[in-house]
C-alpha cells in the first residue's frame, strides 16, 4: 500500500465532521474536535472553501457548511450505484462468514423478487435463483419489506388478496400476518420457518437507502437439519450486519426516513 498523505487525511477528517450535528462548524469547532493546530485548520478550511467543498453560512460569519462540490460528488456516486451488484458483493461476504445461502430481495406489489444470491457450499442447501418471484408473506425478506411499508400502502398491497400457501406452514390468515409483521417491525428482523420451503428456515433484515427508506432485505436461509435457536441468533446477527453494510454502500447514515 502507498503512504497516506497527512494533509489529505486531515482535509477528509474535516469534511467527515459535517456528517454529524447540525451541519455547520466554525474553525474553533474543528480545531477542538480534531485536536489540530489552529493554523493547520485555517489553511485546510480556506483551501476546501476555495474549491467549493465548504461554504460560509449566510449571516453567520466564521461558520461553514458543506459546499456544492460535495453534493456533486455524492450525486455522481449515487448514479453509479447498482443495488443488485452491491447486494451480490455483500451477500458473498455474509455467505463466506456463515457458509449458508444468502439472498437480497426487493418488493414488487405483494411479491418479492430475489436480485442477488450466494449459495452455501454444503451438500444440503436451499435451491433457489436470482430473479425468482415468491409471495412476500411466505418469506422472511417479504415480511421485512411489508413490515416497513406505511400502513396505508401495506393495506393497499395485501387487502382483498388471497394469502396463498406454499407449504402447510405458510401464513394464510390476514390477522396472523399482521401479527407477524408487527413483530418484524418491532424487532427490525423477520423470520420464516418452513413457510416457503418445508425444509428451510430464514431470517432477514432491512436494507435502507440514503434517505433511510427500506429498499430491500437481506436474508440467510438454512436447511432445518442445521437450524436451532442458537444458530438462528447467530444468523440474525449476521443478517443485521450484512444489511447494515449494504445500507452503508447505498449511502445510508443510520437515520430513518
Amino acid at each position: 500500500m502507498g503512504r497516506h498523505v497527512p494533509a489529505v487525511t486531515r482535509a477528509l477528517d474535516i469534511l467527515e465532521l459535517f456528517l454529524e450535528g447540525d451541519g455547520s462548524l466554525s474553525a474553533p469547532d474543528i480545531t477542538r474536535k480534531l485536536g489540530l493546530p489552529r493554523t493547520t485548520v485555517h489553511e485546510l478550511v480556506t483551501t476546501l472553501a476555495a474549491r467549493n467543498y465548504l461554504v460560509t453560512v449566510p449571516e453567520q460569519p466564521g461558520r461553514y457548511r458543506l459546499g456544492v462540490r460535495t453534493y456533486q460528488l455524492g450525486s455522481r456516486y449515487a448514479e453509479q450505484l447498482d443495488l443488485a451488484a452491491e447486494g451480490q458483493q455483500v451477500a458473498r461476504e455474509v455467505a463466506e462468514t456463515c457458509d449458508e445461502t444468502v439472498h437480497v430481495a426487493v418488493l414488487e406489489d405483494a411479491d418479492v423478487i430475489y436480485i442477488a444470491k450466494v449459495d452455501s457450499t454444503h451438500a444440503v442447501r436451499m435451491v433457489s435463483a436470482a430473479g425468482r418471484k415468491l409471495p412476500a408473506h411466505c418469506t422472511s425478506v417479504g415480511k421485512m419489506l411489508l413490515a416497513s411499508l406505511p400502513e396505508a400502502e401495506l393495506r393497499s398491497r395485501i387487502e382483498n388478496r388471497e394469502l396463498v400457501a406454499m407449504t402447510p406452514h405458510s401464513i394464510t390468515d390476514p390477522e396472523a400476518l399482521q401479527q407477524a409483521l408487527a413483530a418484524a417491525r418491532a424487532r427490525g428482523l423477520a423470520t420464516e420457518h418452513r413457510e416457503s420451503n418445508p425444509d428451510v428456515s430464514c431470517v432477514a433484515a432491512p436494507v435502507r437507502d440514503s434517505a433511510g427508506r427500506v429498499v430491500a432485505a437481506l436474508s440467510v436461509s438454512v436447511p432445518m437439519i442445521r437450524w436451532s435457536e442458537e444458530r438462528e441468533a447467530e444468523l440474525a446477527e449476521l443478517a443485521v450486519k450484512g444489511a447494515a453494510e449494504l445500507s452503508l454502500r447505498l449511502g445510508h447514515r443510520g437515520r430513518r426516513a
